[in-house]
């Protein structure tokens, strides 16, 4: 026993996100409040807090500005809301000029309606022959999928509100509130095995939904996974994942090309990029890179990656590899 509870000490001391370090911290009454995303925050300053909260408050956005930053804000914010009022006539005549706009990085309180318009989800919400979200909530699934999904929903961003188990009070005496964005992620995953049956679910869906899920109301975030699995990362779900393993070869190639000794190396060792790449591009990265990173990442992967909503723009051949810089 002595062994166990020394075990679970180095657990906790190495990892302060994990969920053992967060029930500690529930016991101690370290956790008071939350950050404006979502986050666990501690006052606490022997303990770490987790390392998303520490990414979000070294995030640009969150830092205070001084008036001339908060006005070229204002006009970017601006900028970009004329843009989408015009969204197809923009992409189809100013292609290049939405492109650098999404490398310069989108403003937060933006963000979420880029995103939907980049990755053609308001089309898909009103073509028809798409199909309503309700109609496909109301279908009954795949028992194997629903199972699955139910297994995997509370991994998802642990220490996000949405999706986290949250008590109602912070003594925690009394019974746990089900968290808000739980059953939304169950709802979107059900409905995309659904619509799709032939892929059905995978759990690296699971990830992405919960993270366009943090960014957008629940329908518009079904939308967007949908664009997602059916144009950008098209092939990855399905039976074999032949395009992980072509994309993998891409990433190689490019590594041959701008890292000729990494390359070397790892041929030498016989490291196949499927060993390393596989839960980078499956879950789109977003169980791998900073959070600040990560939503540049994705600006520039919804603008770039397929040309979504953009006819007359070439389509990459790999999806997630257009966005990557070694």
């Amino acid at each position: 026993m002595t062994l166990v509870r020394k075990t679970m000490r180095v657990v906790k001391a190495r990892d302060p996100s994990s969920v053992l370090a967060l029930e500690t911290m529930r016991a101690r009454k370290y956790l008071p409040y939350r950050t404006s995303m979502g986050f666990w925050a501690v006052n606490n300053t022997r303990h770490i807090q987790s390392k998303y909260h520490q990414q979000y408050k070294a995030y640009p956005d969150n830092k205070k500005l001084d008036p001339r930053s908060i006005s070229q804000l204002l006009n970017r914010e601006k900028k970009w809301m004329e843009m989408i009022r015009q969204w197809d006539l923009n992409m189809q005549k100013n292609y290049k000029k939405v492109r650098s706009r999404c490398r310069k990085g989108i403003p937060r309180k933006i963000r979420p309606l880029a995103w939907h318009y980049l990755c053609g989800g308001q089309l898909l919400m009103g073509k028809p022959d798409t199909g309503c979200y309700a109609e496909f909530l109301s279908r009954e699934g795949d028992p194997k999928y629903l199972a699955d999904i139910q297994k995997d929903i509370d991994r998802q961003f642990f220490h996000e509100m949405f999706l986290s188990r949250e008590t109602s009070s912070t003594t925690g005496g009394e019974e746990d509130k089900p968290p808000p964005g739980k059953q939304a992620l169950v709802n979107i995953l059900k409905a995309y095995s659904v619509v799709n049956p032939v892929v059905g679910y995978c759990q690296a869906q699971a990830p992405i939904a919960a993270f366009l899920l943090m960014h957008m109301p629940e329908e518009h975030a079904f939308w967007c996974l949908f664009s997602i699995c059916d144009k950008y990362l098209r092939g990855y779900y399905s039976p074999g994942m032949e395009m992980i393993q072509l994309d993998g070869d891409i990433l190689f190639n490019l590594l041959k090309k701008v890292s000729p000794h990494i390359h070397k190396l790892l041929t030498k060792q016989q490291v196949d990029p499927i060993m390393y790449m596989t839960e980078w591009f499956l879950c789109a990265f977003v169980r791998t890179l900073p959070w600040e990173t990560l939503l540049r990442v994705w600006d520039m992967f919804l603008c770039e990656g397929k040309c979504a909503g953009c006819p007359g723009k070439p389509f990459y051949e790999c999806g997630t590899c257009s966005c990557v810089k070694v």
